[in-house]
């Protein structure tokens, strides 16, 4: 009953030997296989600013971008045709109001 087990055991050794020796890659087959790829650079990383708590805060002082002379002149002509002057009238006003 050994020795059949032991023959038993070799036949599997010898069945699957033979399987991995047919996935054997020659040492030649390196050279007609193309390169592997460079790996992709890893990704950045970047920390976003935290507030701080105890930071006073940040505020925009900058004022607001004054409108165009063409804007101010047609608001101030309204406002004198709103306030009833005369065309004349208007020119004058609309001249002291857009400067």
């Amino acid at each position: 009953m050994t020795r059949l087990s032991i023959y038993l055991v070799l036949l599997a050794a010898l069945c699957v030997g033979q399987a991995a020796h047919a996935q054997y890659v020659l040492p030649d087959a390196s050279r007609l296989a193309p390169p592997l790829p460079q790996p992709p650079p890893p990704p950045k990383i970047e920390v976003p600013q935290v507030p701080q708590v105890d930071a006073p805060p940040r505020y925009n002082y900058q004022p607001l971008p004054r409108n165009s002379f063409s804007d101010r002149v047609t608001k101030c002509l309204d406002a004198a045709a709103a306030a009833g002057l005369g065309p004349a009238d208007r020119g004058t006003y609309s001249r002291a109001c857009a400067n």
